[in-house]
């Protein structure tokens, strides 16, 4: 299956080198409902295969369940992962739409020791600070990350969901290998700021929910009627109501383009934020998240589909006319901060 295999592209200016697609694990054991873990540990394996190495998990993500889930796979495969992880944000199982977001330096402390444990490896890959916390510095939270560095906890650092003003402070103290933030054809808006700075600055973008938590993948079309009790996207604006009806109209032209290339809506969605390296100058690795094996080989299969100028232009209107927020409260992400 060598011939199948994705290309390798590297994370910052002296970043790990992986897969120019990340597999998100998330929803492995957390976040979408019920799932098949054996099915999952299989897609992990096959995401290995196809030249996926870049891993991306959180200790937010079932207060720890997932970075457990994760381990075995990790250490059969030490050599060849990519290990991704997150601190800076916990959710209370009885209200999945509250967030609690800490950055100070004793936090971070105790946040990567317990990663470390629940992985049971011996140094973090690429260490993601989660939120921000604005009551601290970032400059204050990236020394604490740096210290990590030092001590040989953690190979490389990342941020999620940061302003280019953010991103250049915390560049100043410490190389930032990556930002990770939400980037597909139903979220644009750190175009605007945070990616110039990054490919400015040699920092790599690895853009999750780059198929819209789902929708944009035709799988379902409004989260309060066809996804389960225990799926967080019930929660999430643009994905219910009036305002899912609204958003379901703009994958026409998604199918357009995915029926003139004979694949799947997900696949366009993908190759799109693929192309955002080409379009914009710096490294993208987007980071869908899939259990099954079959979504992993479609998923990696999107990498190779080159979209056309006039393609490009028929799917540019779609981010501007999305109704709804991504999240409850958007105060949680970056855009109210630029």
């Amino acid at each position: 299956m060598t011939d199948s295999r994705i290309a390798r592209v590297r994370l910052g200016s002296d970043g790990p080198e992986v897969g120019a697609q990340g597999l998100g694990c998330m929803g492995m054991s957390w976040a979408y409902g019920p799932t098949d873990a054996g099915e999952a540990r299989a897609a992990l394996e096959r995401a290995l295969e196809l030249g996926i190495t870049l891993y991306d998990t959180a200790d937010a993500y079932g207060s720890g369940e997932n970075e457990t889930f994760l381990s075995p796979f990790f250490k059969a495969h030490r050599d060849e992962v990519v290990i991704a992880t997150k601190f800076a944000l916990s959710i209370p199982p009885d209200d999945p739409t509250k967030r609690i977001v800490r950055n100070d330096p004793s936090y971070i402390r105790a946040c990567v020791e317990a990663s470390l444990r629940r992985l049971d490896v011996e140094v973090i890959d690429l260490y993601y600070m989660h939120r921000r916390d604005v009551n601290v510095p970032i400059e204050e939270t990236v020394g604490a990350m740096a210290e990590l560095v030092r001590e040989g906890k953690v190979k490389h650092l990342g941020l999620s969901e940061v302003t280019a003003g953010e991103l250049r402070a915390a560049q100043a103290v410490h190389p930032i290998a990556a930002v990770q933030s939400e980037w597909s054809l139903f979220s644009r808006d750190i175009e605007a700021h945070v990616v110039p700075a990054a490919q400015e600055l040699g920092v790599a973008l690895v853009p999750y929910s780059p198929l819209g938590r789902g929708f944009l993948t035709g799988s379902f079309a409004n989260a309060e009627t066809d996804l389960t009790d225990q799926d967080f996207r019930r929660t999430m604006p643009r994905l219910t109501g009036e305002n899912a009806t609204a958003n379901q109209a703009l994958l026409e032209p998604v199918r357009t383009v995915a029926q003139a290339h004979g694949v799947s809506l997900a696949q366009i969605a993908l190759a799109w934020v693929q192309q955002r390296s080409a379009v914009h100058g710096l490294a993208v690795v987007p980071i869908p998240g899939t259990t099954r094996r079959s979504r992993v080989e479609e998923n990696t299969a999107a990498t190779r589909i080159v979209l056309t100028d006039e393609e490009l232009a028929l799917l540019e209107p779609i981010a501007a006319k999305v109704a709804g927020d991504r999240y409850p409260d958007m105060t949680f992400a970056s855009a109210g901060r630029e």
